[in-house]
């Protein structure tokens, strides 16, 4: 991440799944910036997530009300050992975050305050849980159909008003359908049957991105209303979108389409690419965002950062 380099980069924060019991442990140790991130959660929060996510239950660390706050407070504790090492976001051109991860992206780029996301992400975390009871919903990964596919299997697979929608367009050969059980199971096999090499159930408590999260787009909508969005320093590519956002109005409206629409990942990587992105760094706990973006554009240079190791090999 040297200055001056003729590169362009962007600045990409993970979604849910990435969670790891232990995840920014060490950068909180050798960064005071990185541990005043957890501080500041914790605060706002009014509980110790940060015990949580160093050495708690991974079943507990895993529920969505944990996990998007526990992510979000990774990827901005790292986000914070890049600035201390003169990494900052003046180097960027955009940010984009998968799902919760754009919360985290627009934390990054001071849109939203540390306090305010995550108490946004609580919230977002609950009202997502409690918009579909445990049991009626349910998210799977068809691998090897495209997007357009996808959705031709999921408006085969819709039946008896019940919903399937294609929720995350990740890669190329990844693309995950959200919605009533039995419907998805059904897309399942409709997916199978249209050539995909797998179909996988998702290890997931509710249906996300998809019209039965209507009751938490409510809720999101009520509290977005109530915190304050700056213009974020670099342009935002929302996954909603697939497109750069800077407004503060459209980037309140937008989050509430996110918690119904579909997750524009591999169209929000090719718009960067397109707008001459050579270089993108996934800022925060494991390296999937990594993965998809070189099965997306391979010309891109990809490095996940989420430790004090890999800012080392930065620096180096």
């Amino acid at each position: 991440m040297n200055k001056g380099a003729n590169m362009t980069r962007a600045l990409v924060f993970p979604g849910q799944g990435a969670q790891t019991i232990g995840m920014g442990k060490a950068l909180a140790e050798a960064y005071p910036a990185a541990k005043a991130i957890f501080d500041e959660v914790d605060d706002a929060l009014g509980e110790k997530l940060s015990a949580l996510i160093w050495e708690g239950d991974a079943d507990v660390l895993t529920l969505t009300q944990n996990a998007q706050p526990a992510l979000m407070a990774t990827s901005l504790a790292a986000m914070r050992a890049l600035e201390s090492e003169g990494f900052g976001l003046d180097q960027a051109s955009y940010v984009a975050g998968h799902s919760l991860g754009e919360y985290s992206a627009l934390a990054a780029a001071g849109a939203l305050s540390v306090a305010d996301t995550a108490r946004l992400l609580r919230t977002r975390g609950l009202a997502m849980q409690q918009a579909v009871p445990v049991g009626i919903g349910a998210m799977a990964a068809l691998l090897g159909l495209d997007f357009e596919t996808v959705k031709e299997v999921a408006a085969e697979a819709a039946a008896d008003g019940e919903v399937v929608q294609a929720a995350n367009d990740n890669d190329p050969g990844q693309v995950v359908v959200s919605g009533h059980k039995a419907a998805v199971e059904r897309a399942c096999e409709i997916a199978k049957a249209k050539g995909a090499k797998r179909a996988v159930l998702l290890p997931v408590s509710a249906p996300f991105h998809c019209a039965l999260m209507e009751p938490a787009a409510k809720v999101m909508a009520e509290a977005l209303d109530d915190v304050e969005i700056a213009q974020p320093s670099v342009p935002l590519v929302a996954n909603v979108s697939a497109g750069a956002v800077s407004d503060p109005a459209t980037i309140r409206s937008l989050l509430v389409d996110q918690v119904t629409g579909s997750v524009r990942w591999r169209e929000s990587v090719m718009y960067m690419a397109r707008n001459g992105v050579t270089e993108i760094y996934e800022v925060g706990a494991g390296k999937a965002l990594s993965g998809m973006i070189r099965r997306i554009e391979k010309s891109i240079a990809c490095t996940a950062i989420g430790t004090p190791d890999d800012i080392a090999k930065l620096k180096g």
